[in-house]
């Protein structure tokens, strides 16, 4: 079996392309269904936020062309999005897996909300059917490995997340929030978040609208507050954006909800008093085009990554312990792996043995059988002591050769013992190997490994959504 890994994530692609590919939760059995078909794959997983679209497959190939996933299900063509494309294959795939869901990868360093979307995403795919043996074992280990960074180093301290920093946006723009009307478009935990920080920077009015209403209703009701959220109705959403100073929105909505004719009457009825959108939804809510009235200003999720980075010094000391421990946990697993690919070796070396000390007691059956019941158990014992005595340094050898990840070695030994054993091969793909590794891919980039972002998937997770 090999994993393999290719997908998109902030650092590798604009929002503008993520939001092309982004695979919403309807969708996901479907699209987990399409990918399962794809030829060589046995299981597979599909991560989609706001940050990141990742396939995850078992595959029963050496090599399979997963790009041709989007191709086929978002329709995008592969010339334009192989750029873009990261990859990486057997530990390089674990070690990538391990440490975005320890949210080593995201946006923010130590942002809870990308584990719960692993999860999620692995709970799909359970229910959909497209995860084995293999992804369970590995997924399980992933979460272990998470949970591990998370509770033994600071890498979740001082809590910073996409609602937080939209929040100290504003801030920052207004220079003090008392007395701004502040409107959340969409209900999810994001928008409870944000209000919550807003109410604690000192926000004035707060109005709150849903597509369904009652779930605006149920999060205004459980935000204490000396002046609670006005709900106001999705159908009236534009006649009440033109009373609000900061809208941040963050809906499920395919196609944006605010267009530049809407920026220009909200100016008209504002006497043009600047307004800003924190747009944190992908796809966006907001139409880039937008930005270009003179007095609105639209901030999206890629934007914040540049006051999220202020945010991460704390962060990024524990996230070197972090990284430790993770790279400890990767090995852990990997040894794990080679133990079990190396174990149908070890029993057939056994077996091999067992059948050559059986052929030799049949061989001698006429000259044994004089012997008494106890005599006959004496020699049964010496035999089995012989063989098991003489496969010991054969055994030893493979366990070793598969601790250390030789391949090759283990590969001899079986050739030399006549076994056949699954050998782990530890060597990256060439289209996982860094830029500058001879031999690389040129149409597949390696996805770089500096961390200071953050995951986000609109209306779903805690604190965020993609």
């Amino acid at each position: 079996m090999t994993l393999a890994l290719i997908g998109v994530n902030h650092r590798t692609a604009p929002i503008a392309l993520r939001e092309r590919i982004a695979i919403g939760r309807e969708e996901l059995p479907r699209a987990l269904r399409t990918l399962q078909r794809m030829p060589g794959v046995s299981e597979c997983l599909i991560v989609s936020t706001c940050n990141r679209v990742e396939l995850l497959a078992a595959t029963e190939e050496g090599r399979v062309a997963l790009e041709g996933f989007f191709t086929e299900f978002c329709g995008i063509d592969g010339e334009a999005l192989r750029p873009h494309l990261f990859a990486y294959r057997d530990r390089e795939a674990v070690s990538h897996l391990f440490r975005m869901a320890a949210s080593l990868d995201s946006m923010v360093v130590g942002e809870p909300q990308i584990l719960g979307q692993v999860k999620e995403a692995f709970a799909v795919a359970r229910a959909t059917g497209t995860v084995g043996a293999a992804l369970e074992h590995l997924l399980q280990s992933a979460f272990a490995a998470a949970k591990r960074a998370r509770s033994e180093t600071g890498i979740g301290s001082s809590s910073v997340s996409v609602a937080s920093v939209a929040v100290e946006m504003a801030r920052k723009i207004f220079g003090s929030l008392e007395g701004r009307t502040v409107f959340l478009v969409g209900a999810g935990k994001m928008s409870e978040l944000a209000c919550r920080h807003l109410l604690q920077q000192g926000a004035g009015a707060i109005l709150v609208t849903n597509r369904t209403q009652e779930r605006a209703r149920r999060m205004a009701e459980g935000l204490a507050s000396s002046t609670p959220p006005q709900v106001i109705d999705f159908a009236g959403l534009h006649e009440a954006a033109s009373r609000a100073d900061i809208v941040i929105t963050s809906t499920g909505a395919p196609h944006p909800i605010f267009r530049r004719e809407h920026g220009q009457a909200f100016l008209h009825k504002r006497r043009n008093r600047p307004m800003f959108f924190i747009d944190i939804a992908v796809p966006r809510d907001v139409d880039p085009e937008m930005n270009k009235l003179d007095g609105i200003f639209v901030y999206d999720i890629d934007d914040l990554q540049q006051v999220a980075a202020a945010h991460m010094e704390e962060r990024s000391r524990a996230a070197v312990d972090a990284e430790a421990l993770i790279a400890a946990e990767v090995e852990r697993f990997r040894q794990r792996q080679r133990a079990v690919n190396v174990a149908p070796a070890i029993v057939a070396l056994q077996r091999r043995g067992e059948e050559m000390r059986q052929a030799e007691m049949e061989r001698h059956h006429a000259r044994l059988s004089g012997l008494s019941a106890e005599q006959r158990a004496a020699v049964e014992a010496l035999t089995h002591g012989l063989v098991n005595k003489f496969l010991h340094p054969p055994m030893q050898a493979l366990k070793q050769a598969a601790r250390e990840g030789d391949s090759a070695r283990l590969d001899a030994l079986c050739a030399e013992w006549q076994v056949t054993g699954e050998s782990d091969a530890e060597a990256a793909p060439e289209s996982a190997k860094p830029p500058g590794d001879a031999g690389k891919n040129p149409d597949v980039r390696q996805d770089a490994r500096p961390d200071t972002h953050h995951e986000t998937h609109p209306e779903t997770q805690v604190e965020a959504r993609r």
